[in-house]
């Protein structure tokens, strides 16, 4: 070591030193970022970056040594050999690119360690073969321990070096291996030249041929700086082109993590990368999935010969998930290119979604959207099924229609949310009933069907007694009315051997039970089908009888007792049928108010006697029958207001007429229509008074301004002593509470007396005038007969 620091001191110019110092560093800290490039570089690029590395690599080798040997100074005329020293550059690069090849090509820190001592080795053999290219005026000595450790310590740091640089990342992570580098190429250098002893001897001369040092000294200077700029710079692009490369992979890598789908880069059965989307889809990390097999996640070679076998083309498989669950998916593979290499594109979409909807779709094909219960096309199909099971088990199969009773009142009165959560109330309550072998399905509004398979009628009654003890039970969730239902039976084959007929007979059941009184049931009997059909055939002529001008009003005058003045009139409806001839309202108005007919029909009616009487010079009241469908109906006080407006008629002459049982239902309701008809000024007067129920309260609780007895009461009153006292309390309790009371079938002037004895306000009945067009009372309405206000007291 003292010769090596010796020849350091005393034979070497400081300042060449220096250079030659500065050059090693600059080329060990370019050939170190080389490395690391090469190490990132794609496959097919490494080997012309090792190529620069090595080029950088080893003229820097190179150029330091012939530097530091211009600064050897041993005092005699000294050059070098132009031949050998090319060599010892080619040496340099060729042994340093085969080290930096080892550690890079086969990767870790062995690879690493061996690569580094060829290239420590690489630096002796160069510096060697330079020496061998120096001539000088004597005989060179070499040391060969001297040797011997300049060998061991270029390999040792040269393996040391490439060894620190593996997993190295950002320049301050290089300046470790780069100085390391440094140290292998100057302690080298150095310590093999003090290895050698120089002996000058004058009979030796140097050749004309050799290059002198200064000329060696500019040349080895200037190549120098010019291969490391060139290999700075081309690592800059490649750097630069690294950075352009991966935005643009971080962009197309964010485009990829957009998409909704699945999306995994595929070399054969490996899987190169996969975006976002399919890592959520799997359940795993997204930079867990490289290097993974795509068979793990598309088990089965039928899925993957179906995606070879049609690129482009999508195919239904089963996706394997990270927790072993597997789900159905649309996969379609495509050739694309990336990083330069073939691969396949993979594209995966969940399916689940799609088959839900698909099933919901199915589903809702065969049942009903809101109670869940089959529907009319798969009830026919079931019904089909078990007519076909009942011919076979020689049993019979018992058929139950249900409607619900008054449900659109319902949904006029509380909306059409209390409408569906009763029809929902319906399917449930009516289900818990039905066992295994029995099915429920929903036809359509209020309609419902029960398919029973039994050996007979009794079990079907049984069943429909069930059913309407639990639905008298039950209320609607919304804590609306009760639900109350009617329920029609037929039996396969005793009624029907088809479809449709057993339908038909089943619906006219139904209808029957809805005409005996509701809440009922009923079984199909042969002469019920006349019936039906008849009613039904009404039922359509009278939703056209208005259209079709076979409606008109009939007036029977109301009169003062006390004076026989007529003070007003009430509007009675006829229908005259084209063919039929004259219906009784008895038939036609029950028709009409079940099948809600009576709307259309009651706005006719009080259109056309508030018409009627606007033109009647005296100020006569006109008196008009409302139905319970009317009162409980949410626009009928806006199309009084409207009619009162558009006729010009004065709102006191206007008199609505309420039976007792159209307060029933809905008694709530019913006092709020009554009260905002009071509101428009009309007067309302209680029909038929005494045949409902609740009278004396209902008096007390709704606005009336008159009471009429039922003519039932009226007729024999002269000589019913019962009948007598009914009527003459009545009188009473209407003088009591101030309401004049209108006694109506007044047919004798024995009826008539009598009500003039006990002081009743007025009388309607056949002795004061039979229902007639309004003509015939035209010396009323005109004022031929002097007219006496209706409100007239009695003496």
């Amino acid at each position: 070591m003292l010769t090596v620091v010796g020849c350091l001191v005393e034979a070497h110019d400081f300042r060449l030193v220096a250079l030659a110092a500065g050059i090693c560093a600059l080329s060990a800290l370019t050939t170190v970022c080389l490395v690391s490039h090469v190490r990132r570089a794609r496959a097919w690029a490494q080997a012309g970056w090792l190529a620069v590395a090595a080029a950088a690599g080893g003229s820097g080798i190179w150029a330091t040594h012939f530097i530091a040997m211009l600064a050897f100074a041993p005092g005699v005329p000294s050059g070098y050999q132009v031949a050998l020293t090319g060599i010892s550059l080619i040496i340099a690069i060729a042994l340093v690119g085969s080290g930096l090849s080892l550690a890079v090509m086969f990767g870790g820190r062995a690879a690493a360690w061996a690569g580094g001592a060829i290239l420590g080795f690489g630096i002796a053999a160069m510096h060697y073969t330079g020496m061998a290219a120096y001539e000088v005026a004597g005989h060179k000595a070499w040391d060969p321990a001297t040797v011997a450790a300049s060998l061991a310590l270029g390999g040792l740091l040269g393996g040391a070096a490439l060894a620190a640089q593996v997993g190295a990342r950002g320049l301050s992570r290089q300046l470790p291996a780069a100085f390391l580098l440094l140290l292998a190429i100057c302690s080298h250098h150095f310590t093999a030249m003090g290895a050698v002893t120089i002996t000058p001897d004058p009979t030796l001369t140097v050749s004309e041929a050799a290059v002198p040092n200064a000329w060696l000294a500019v040349a080895v200077a200037l190549a120098s700086f010019a291969i490391l700029l060139l290999a700075g710079a081309a690592m800059a692009l490649a750097v630069r082109d690294r950075r352009h490369a991966k935005l643009e992979s971080d962009r197309l890598r964010s485009l990829a993590n957009a998409a909704v789908e699945g999306l995994i880069v595929c070399t054969g059965d490996t899987v190169v990368s996969a975006n976002r989307s399919f890592a959520k889809l799997i359940g795993m990390p997204q930079n867990a999935l490289a290097g993974t097999t795509l068979s793990a996640y598309l088990p089965g070679d039928a899925a993957r010969l179906a995606l070879a076998s049609q690129l482009e083309r999508p195919v239904e498989a089963e996706l394997k998930l990270a927790d072993g669950a597997l789900v159905p998916v649309e996969v379609i593979m495509q050739p694309v290119e990336y990083e330069g290499r073939p691969h396949y594109a993979v594209a995966v979409r969940d399916l689940r979604a799609r088959r839900q909807a698909e099933s919901q779709i199915q589903f809702l094909a065969h049942h009903d959207a809101l109670t869940g219960l089959a529907n009319r096309a798969s009830f026919g199909k079931r019904l089909d099924q078990e007519m076909r099971a009942a011919d076979a088990g020689e049993r019979k199969l018992a058929l139950l229609c249900l409607d619900l009773d008054r449900f659109k009142e319902v949904n006029d009165l509380f909306g059409h949310a209390a409408g569906d959560a009763m029809l929902e109330s319906v399917a449930r309550i009516v289900t818990g009933e039905l066992d295994d072998t029995q099915m429920m399905a929903r036809l359509g509004g209020d309609e419902f069907a029960v398919l029973m398979p039994c050996g007979g009628p009794s079990e079907a009654g049984r069943l429909a007694e069930c059913i309407l003890e639990a639905l008298r039970s039950g209320r609607a969730d919304t804590g609306g009315p009760q639900i109350a239902t009617s329920i029609g039976v037929a039996l396969y084959p005793d009624d029907a051997l088809e479809q449709a007929a057993l339908l038909s007979y089943a619906d006219t059941a139904l209808y029957r039970a809805k005409s005996e009184g509701r809440g009922t049931y009923r079984f199909f009997e042969a002469r019920m089908g006349i019936e039906v059909r008849e009613r039904r055939v009404l039922e359509h002529d009278l939703r056209h009888a208005v259209a079709r001008g076979e409606m008109h009003l009939v007036y029977q005058p109301q009169t003062d007792v006390g004076t026989g003045a007529v003070i007003g009139f009430e509007a009675l409806l006829r229908w005259k049928h084209l063919e039929r001839g004259y219906v009784s309202p008895a038939v036609f108005i029950p028709i009409a108010e079940e099948s809600d007919v009576i709307l259309q029909i009651g706005e006719w009616v009080l259109r056309e006697a508030c018409r009627e009487a606007a033109t009647w010079p005296q100020p006569l009241t006109i008196a008009v029958n409302v139905s319970a469908v009317q009162i409980h109906s949410t626009h009928f006080v806006g199309l009084v207001h409207e009619v009162l407006l558009r006729t010009g008629l004065a709102p006191h002459r206007l008199e609505v007429e309420v039976t007792e049982t159209a307060l029933i239902s809905d008694p709530n309701r019913a006092l709020l229509t009554l009260r905002q008809l009071k509101a428009l000024g009309l007067r309302i007067a209680m029909d038929d008074f005494g045949t409902g129920y609740s009278s004396l309260s209902n008096l007390r609780s709704f606005p009336f301004d008159k009471i009429k007895i039922d003519g039932s009461f009226v007729r024999s009153v002269d000589s019913n002593e019962q009948t007598a006292a009914i009527v003459r309390s009545v009188l009473g309790l209407g003088r009591g509470l101030g309401l004049p009371v209108l006694a109506e079938g007044v047919e004798t002037e024995a009826e008539l007396g009598f009500l003039v004895a006990e002081q009743c306000h007025a009388a309607q009945g056949y002795l004061m005038g039979r229902p007639s067009p309004i003509a015939q009372f035209t010396q009323h309405t005109h004022g031929t007969i002097p007219f006496i206000a209706k409100d007239r007291k009695h003496a």
